[in-house]
């Protein structure tokens, strides 16, 4: 469950602008587990609306979907109730730092845009993300494999145009965020191989609606990015003041297109490849 977002309230309309980014790469990362792609049991842990595991359905044998927040796991099941049905997936309400599975029973672990929910401490080393690791070492099988689906610290500085309008906001975002160095410091830790790191650089993570430079006035499009819940009213006010006055001067779309030309070489995600080998210390 997330540490700042309602997503009891935002379920209802996530999926109207946010998209699956990277699914490719994500299967591509499962193509390396113990057993043929086609049998792999997989974990999708912290699933929300289960967009992802829609995404990898078609490639892998099976999958455990877990998340605890209600509001998503019903949207998830509704959209998800034709694999359900067939035994192909199943969902659970269940922390991530403390999974309802047997010791070595999976064969990969992906997790997509949660961990910088988790209620951790920079100042403590992450300790948080460190026990979800381990947990998810647990459960893993020798050879087993992870992916983490994360932001890195320049495309949180670079990759969102709306951003700058919301400096306070996205201060406290990226402060959520363990830097990519520390993250592969952890995985280390917990046991993995860290096997490296991939970041799309041709897609948006709100799909088409990223682009529609009046977007942040509407709740509903704000919905799609979580750094929202995080803007102080005042700041928030200042915004969408700011997104009226550059639109009445007809400047909105070039303030678009200036904030997000570094994206386009960037991009907004970074996926890190993980296996499951070495004993956790």
């Amino acid at each position: 469950m997330s540490s700042y977002e309602n997503y009891t309230e935002t379920s209802r309309h996530y999926d109207r602008t946010r998209e699956p980014v990277g699914t490719e790469i994500l299967v591509g990362c499962m193509a390396h587990a113990p057993v043929p792609l086609s049998s792999t049991t997989i974990l999708d842990a912290g699933c929300g609306t289960g967009s992802y595991s829609r995404a990898l359905l078609d490639y892998v044998g099976r999958i455990e979907a877990v998340d605890l927040n209600d509001g998503m796991l019903e949207v998830a099941g509704n959209k998800l109730a034709y694999a359900r049905q067939e035994g192909r997936i199943t969902f659970t309400a269940s922390r991530i730092d403390e999974l309802p599975f047997d010791d070595a029973s999976l064969d990969g672990v992906m997790i997509n845009q949660v961990l910088h929910h988790l209620p951790d401490d920079p100042s403590n080393g992450f300790a948080e993300h460190g026990k979800v690791f381990r947990e998810f070492a647990r459960v893993l099988k020798p050879g087993g494999v992870l992916t983490v689906n994360t932001c890195s610290q320049e495309q949180l500085r670079h990759g969102y145009w709306y951003y700058d309008l919301i400096p306070r906001g996205a201060q406290t975002l990226r402060e959520r965020f363990a830097p990519i160095t520390e993250l592969t410091r952890l995985l280390q830790d917990s046991g993995f191989d860290y096997r490296g790191r991939f970041a799309p650089t041709d897609a948006t993570i709100q799909g088409d609606s990223y682009f529609d430079p009046r977007g942040p006035l509407s709740r509903e499009w704000r919905n799609g990015d979580s750094t929202w819940s995080l803007v102080p009213e005042d700041e928030l006010q200042q915004a969408l003041s700011r997104v009226r006055a550059l639109d009445e001067r007809g400047e909105l779309e070039e303030f678009l297109a200036r904030h997000d030309a570094r994206r386009k070489d960037i991009g907004q995600i970074t996926i890190l490849f993980a296996i499951r080998q070495r004993p956790i210390r």
